[in-house]
């Protein structure tokens, strides 16, 4: 395997956007200069779940039935449970699903 030195560079490139993107948000979020409220903090909050959905929702839409039904079962789970207890529900109704409808090795 080979490495080029452009790649390289692309590699390092993107992990110091990444670094200073992070370290910008503390630095803003941090002391007075930004307070985050109202309808901005309702915002942020949901995108950890908006993101989980957006990764999610194809491979419950391709895959097969027993993805589907977790899905939906995650999906009601979702009105009672936190965002940790959701995904164990689905994870668990998952394998549950693809041992009963005889399908543990499909993806």
């Amino acid at each position: 395997m080979t490495f080029h030195a452009t790649t390289l560079e692309a590699i390092a490139a993107m992990a110091v956007v990444t670094y200073l993107t992070r370290v910008a948000g503390m630095l803003l979020v941090r002391g007075d200069r930004f307070a985050v409220r109202g309808r901005a903090k309702a915002a942020l909050d949901a995108i950890p779940p908006v993101m989980f959905v957006t990764i999610i929702a194809p491979t419950l839409l391709v895959t097969g039935w027993p993805e589907t039904l977790a899905g939906l079962l995650a999906a009601v789970a979702s009105v009672r449970l936190p965002l940790l207890g959701t995904i164990l529900v689905g994870v668990v109704a998952v394998a549950v699903l693809r041992l009963g409808l005889g399908m543990a090795g499909a993806p």
